[in-house]
């Protein structure tokens, strides 16, 4: 048993050296340091570890980016604090005597900094608790497997990946046994670090997966999101294979997702919102603070479209007839739309199909939080459910399919205005515009391929 009670005992006799302490960085990767045990237990355990702000501003490349008012070159890039989270104390199973802390930042002068990706969900997280309300998430992940390792990727220009299989695995088990070496320590490993985990299965793709993890409160579920998706990756590479989460790698394979499971509970009594009342009748399926909860997240998904897909390849994956979808619809069991409600009972809950792989979790989901608010608050009605194949029906609301049409779509936001705040609705917009200012500076292999002799 790890707990912040039994780690000096732990760190005394040898058993644990290392205590990673980390926090979300704005790609919802964990970043940090690797303290040594003892130094843990003298002075970070108390007092956090100080950490450069320029990490709220950076792109996947590190690279410092212009435009943000909360930290740049003229204000000298300071540091702030990452106080330790005790909730969050995990081992790390593949990384032998090591734990995991997550971190809440904080300025040095003790106030919580607003565009850190954590705080961006709690502060979603207190105004459903204000209003009387819990969520309770889940995010389902896929991701591709490799043969190769992450360098051998990188020196062949991931040109020539061989995936860990050859054919669609979805649902075999014939195929998934052969990479059953790799998989079935990432879910006993999980397992291990405290993420229960329910099953893994082969995906519709060659080498691609998704193993799936039990919903947990919102911050819990982004946590439990953030350690799986790094830890991945580290397994991966432990075994020289490779990984990615990237929403489309290749489009000639299915794209990889993160569809969003939400749903409203009772702060007080933990009691499930979802469902109508027992002899309450509904044409939706759901109560009346459901169908709210579900109409404001139609509502706002294209507004806030770019916290589910943040990269220009994010948009690759929205291709008809590809399991991604294409139209802000809602269904009963469906496919085929935007948002699918499933489940019943206490289960009874909304997913979010338009999230790929490569989200940040606590932006994802603080996005999918204030959309539901904004139609609780506002009292939207939930239009009749889509029945039908929404990729073939002419006129139906769409998801944004590029990068610059989803930047206009969250510069404009009402609901990311209010939710959100002036400063850290900058802070996404900037990060969204810096990200498609980057890919306008770069020449691609498509474009000399295509161009280099025949024009």
């Amino acid at each position: 048993m790890l707990t912040l009670e039994t780690l000096p005992h732990q760190i005394t006799t040898g058993e644990i050296h290392t205590v990673v302490v980390a926090f979300p960085d704005l790609q919802g990767r964990p970043v940090g340091k690797r303290v040594t045990g003892h130094f843990f237990l003298e002075h970070v355990q108390a007092h956090g570890i100080e950490v450069c702000d320029y990490l709220l501003a950076c792109d996947v490349d590190m690279d410092p980016l212009p435009g943000y008012a909360f930290a740049n070159w003229d204000n000298g890039y300071g540091d702030l604090c990452a106080v330790i989270d005790p909730h969050t104390i995990r081992p790390i199973p593949w990384q032998p005597g090591s734990v995991l802390i997550l971190c809440d930042l904080l300025t040095l002068d003790g106030a919580p900094v607003e565009v850190s990706p954590r705080r961006m969900l709690r502060r979603q997280i207190e105004r459903a608790a204000e209003r009387g309300y819990t969520v309770k998430c889940a995010t389902e992940l896929e991701f591709y497997l490799f043969t190769q390792t992450y360098l051998q990727a990188e020196a062949g220009r991931w040109r020539t990946m061989p995936t860990h299989g050859s054919g669609i695995e979805d649902y075999q088990l014939l195929q998934t046994s052969r990479e059953e070496y790799l998989i079935g320590q990432i879910r006993n490993d999980m397992v291990a670090a405290g993420l229960p985990i329910e099953f893994s299965k082969g995906e519709a793709g060659p080498g691609q997966h998704e193993i799936n993890i039990t919903y947990a409160d919102a911050l819990e579920t982004a946590d439990r999101h953030l350690v799986f998706k790094n830890g991945v990756k580290e397994i991966a590479d432990q075994h020289e294979r490779s990984a990615t989460f990237m929403a489309k790698w290749s489009m000639d394979a299915a794209g990889s997702s993160c569809h969003l499971h939400t749903s409203l509970w009772d702060a007080t009594t933990d009691a499930p919102l979802m469902a109508p009342d027992d002899g309450v009748t509904s044409t939706s399926g759901f109560s009346k603070v459901g169908s709210q909860w579900l109409a404001g997240q139609l509502h706002a998904a294209a507004q806030l479209s770019w916290c589910f897909a943040p990269y220009l390849n994010s948009y690759r994956r929205y291709v008809p007839d590809s399991w991604a979808p294409t139209a802000v619809l809602w269904g009963e069991d469906n496919r085929t739309c935007g948002f699918r409600a499933v489940g019943h009972g206490a289960g009874r809950r909304v997913e979010n199909r338009i999230p790929g792989a490569d989200v940040n979790p606590y932006i994802a989901l603080a996005a999918a939080i204030a959309g539901g608010l904004w139609g609780i608050d506002h009292g939207l009605e939930l239009e009749p459910a889509f029945t039908g194949n929404a990729y073939r029906t002419p006129g139906v609301p769409s998801i944004p399919t590029t990068l610059p049409e989803a930047i206009a779509g969250l510069e404009s936001s009402e609901v990311a205005a209010e939710a959100f705040g002036p400063d850290v609705h900058h802070h996404l917009v900037n990060t969204a515009r810096q990200e498609w200012a980057k890919a306008n500076n770069t020449v691609t292999d498509w474009e000399l391929a295509r161009n280099f002799e025949r024009i």
